[in-house]
């Protein structure tokens, strides 16, 4: 998630300017987005029943906030099924999809091929010890291509920033993207639909701000997760951030918010989010 790497030229984008809601403008914005070859043939969503199956099995929610995942368990029994969803995704025509249908797409298989790497390696403390390359100050998996979609090779760092961030312009994306860590969002335990899309993605916001992994006041100011430093642009100023806080926080949360002089600073635990 650290880098910002782009797929010039692979992917044109569907909107610009400010954050954008999944109604009305996104499906416009959809109906026009660029497809990567040949014509536009409208296509119906894959089904992501089989990732939902596993998500189910495998993540643990937990009453503190915190989604883990049976990675071990996940590794001798689930593998095999993960690897054909994502064939199944790669296989995919998603240039043809609607707005929310594709985005939802993308999600999953961002956290899918983010599983697969975990798994492929696991034991493990922390994605960032898993070093697929990709540059000398670079760290994790993230930069390696690793799954083929309308025959381009994308990395992580492709499919989040590339296509992501760079086409829906939305910040609740990074409620929904998991990076296997504890300091990450939580890794909903169904898959994205285009149906489910505003849905989830308010879920993800509201969840994460309401758990100290997220944003908490303390009597040195406000601490929150880096995710809003590393990607400022996404998130606006200050005060825009704020705004974006306290529009999912708790009534007592978003009082505290609101008080608070300063934002003290920020954290982030990449430690393995991981069940046992």
């Amino acid at each position: 998630m650290l880098a910002k790497t782009a797929i010039h030229g692979a992917f044109q984008d569907a909107s610009a300017g400010s954050p954008v809601r999944f109604t009305r403008r996104m499906l416009i914005a959809g109906a026009g987005a660029l497809a990567l070859a040949g014509p536009r043939v409208a296509q119906a969503a894959p089904s992501h029943d089989a990732f939902t199956e596993l998500l189910q099995r495998y993540v643990v929610v937990s009453q503190s906030g915190l989604n883990r995942v049976r990675y071990a368990a996940f590794k001798a029994g689930g593998r095999a099924a993960l690897d054909r969803y994502v064939q199944g995704l790669a296989a995919t025509r998603v240039s043809a999809l609607g707005a929310p249908d594709a985005f939802a797409f993308w999600v999953n298989l961002y956290n899918a091929v983010t599983l697969q790497v975990v798994l492929e390696h696991y034991p493990v403390a922390s994605i960032r010890d898993i070093d697929l390359g990709g540059g000398f100050f670079s760290r994790g998996p993230w930069k390696k291509d690793l799954v083929t979609v309308e025959g381009r090779a994308l990395s992580l760092d492709g499919i989040e920033h590339g296509i992501l961030r760079k086409r829906y312009k939305d910040a609740r994306v990074h409620y929904a993207v998991n990076c296997a860590s504890v300091g990450c969002p939580d890794l909903a335990p169904r898959a994205y639909t285009g149906g489910a899309l505003e849905t989830m993605l308010e879920e993800g916001a509201r969840g994460y701000i309401n758990t100290p992994r997220g944003v908490r006041v303390q009597a040195g100011g406000i601490r929150a997760s880096k995710i809003y430093s590393w990607f400022s642009e996404d998130f606006g100023s200050e005060s825009q951030l704020r705004a974006h806080w306290r529009r999912y926080a708790r009534p007592d949360l978003a009082a505290a918010i609101e008080g608070a002089r300063r934002i003290a600073g920020y954290d982030y635990d990449w430690s393995l989010n991981d069940a046992g």
